[in-house]
């Protein structure tokens, strides 16, 4: 008898979005820190959900549990017995550098002669290859394929004794986006690139000090947000105090976008900015840039649900939540043998038919990436019974991959890129098809230059030197001859 075949949602098109990130969350001051860590990262659920880890302090030592799946997997009630102490910090991980399994579940714990040390990090290091075969060629050896560890081993073989000063100078010789927060047994250090790429908050939970990725992490143990983390700072707390420092400044602010567009939960405040308000704008500026006459507004759930409502409120035609999407698939599904039409789309969404039929449908989406799930959507709301479908996007055409985080697809395998507009409207099938302009999509976070837009302009803030997985060598060829000549220069030279 055949073994039936089994899918991996993270491995497969069925949800062609860009992949969340990570999420970090950490708390010092509180007998049950494991506890709300774990909670913490409940909240956070939605960043990752390859791999979940805790690492705790009793004042004296270093426990940690780590392993691969949701937090509810990873975690139980004796496995957070084994947590113990007032100091805890939290990761949930989607793989964006190095593979997938439990040897890359975070956070990383490590012995050196500082004592034991645990990093948990969000965001992409951009020359984390070079400096990894730097390091290994000065006798480091890596237990992990992931860029955080690379932080480790610069921490470990920089000669300053005082950790935070050595922290300091390992974090200027990265470059690239992370929110990270270190963990030793008396004090936890909270990091956040000079870029202020990916989000990091600050929060209170009686007196205990909290940081999260997103302010809806505070929600969920009733923590009061204080403020955000600053691009380019350090904060070290010990003792129940709060001790700040600089890393370095940048020549601009740099924070991601598809934050705001897709990756941040809706209740969330990310950047000093509701997700919430910013999404339900960019539906308004969707519906005066690109109105059209038809009879209900249908989000593709769950993301595009605020752009719709906005959508729907500025031109007055009546909302329906005419797609269901079923929360239960988990992580993985067993094909039948029976070949089923849209089956990776069908296990997800579902129509309501009477919502539907012989209607002429606005379909709002945050964003096509690969174009394949849009057109199984279209094909599903067609075969409904609706009569006209006009597909309209709450951001503008996707471009560029990104390289601060976020697992994207390839220049390649973009569809904008390959495809003009009419061509992408035919590939979907939809009637019309329509983008928020860029400029809109300022206007809806109410941003000026504040933000990284480079998936949807190619402009990339910070200097790009290293071939990662979600690079495309051919788009990359004249960058790569001359990032060969500076590599070998900085092979050449002795490690600081």
């Amino acid at each position: 008898m055949e073994e039936p075949e089994v899918f991996l949602f993270p491995d497969d098109h069925s949800d062609d979005h860009f992949r969340d990130e990570c999420g970090v969350f950490a708390i010092v001051g509180h007998p049950e820190a494991a506890s709300l860590t774990y909670l913490g990262l409940y909240g956070l659920q939605h960043r990752g959900q390859e791999s979940a880890g805790i690492v705790s302090s009793d004042g004296e030592r270093l426990y940690r549990a780590r392993g691969v799946g949701y937090v509810a997997d990873v975690f139980d009630k004796e496995t957070l017995r084994g947590l113990p102490g007032h100091m805890a910090i939290g990761h949930v991980r989607y793989s964006t550098t190095g593979s997938t399994g439990a040897v890359n579940a975070q956070p990383i714990l490590t012995e050196s002669w500082r004592g034991p040390t645990a990093v948990a990090h969000n965001g992409n290091l951009v020359n984390a290859s070079n400096l990894r075969r730097l390091l290994e060629r000065e006798g480091a050896i890596f237990q992990s394929t992931s860029d955080t560890e690379v932080i480790l081993h610069l921490l470990a073989r920089s000669r300053t004794p005082d950790l935070q000063k050595a922290l300091i100078e390992t974090l200027r010789e990265v470059r690239g986006a992370y929110s990270l927060v270190l963990l030793t047994p008396r004090a936890l250090y909270v990091a956040r690139d000079p870029y202020g790429v990916r989000p990091l908050c600050l929060g209170q939970f009686n007196d205990a000090w909290v940081v999260a990725s997103e302010t809806c992490a505070f929600d969920l143990i009733a923590a009061q947000y204080v403020r955000e983390i600053r691009p380019g700072e350090l904060l070290r707390i010990e003792n129940g105090d709060c001790f700040e420092s600089t890393i370095a400044t940048a020549p601009r602010r740099a924070y991601c976008i598809f934050e705001h567009v897709y990756f941040s939960r809706p209740d969330s405040l990310v950047f000093e900015r509701s997700v919430q308000l910013s999404r339900c704008e960019m539906g308004r500026q969707l519906a005066r840039e690109h109105p059209i006459e038809a009879d209900v507004v249908v989000p593709v759930p769950d993301s595009g649900v605020p752009a719709a409502l906005g959508y729907a409120q500025e031109s007055g035609i009546p909302f329906d939540m005419a797609l269901i999407r079923n929360h239960y698939v988990g992580r993985t599904f067993i094909e039948p043998r029976q070949s089923i039409r849209h089956f990776g789309v069908k296990v997800k969404l579902n129509p309501v038919r009477q919502s539907l039929a012989d209607k002429r449908v606005i379909l709002i989406d945050d964003s096509i990436v690969r174009g394949t799930t849009s057109r199984k959507i279209v094909q599903m709301v067609r075969a409904a019974g609706a009569r006209e479908i006009h597909l309209r996007i709450s951001s503008p055409p996707t471009i560029g991959p990104c390289y601060y985080g976020i697992d994207t697809p390839t220049h390649s395998e973009l569809i904008a890129n390959n495809k003009t507009l009419e061509e992408i409207r035919e590939f979907t099938t939809a009637d019309t098809l329509a983008y928020l302009s860029l400029d809109g999509l300022r206007r809806a976070v109410d941003a000026d230059s504040h933000f990284c837009t480079a998936c949807f302009d190619r402009e990339y803030p910070i200097p790009i030197s290293h071939l990662s997985r979600q690079q495309d060598l051919f788009d990359l060829i004249e960058e790569q001859g001359r990032d060969a000549a500076e590599e070998e220069r900085e092979l050449s030279r002795p490690l600081p």
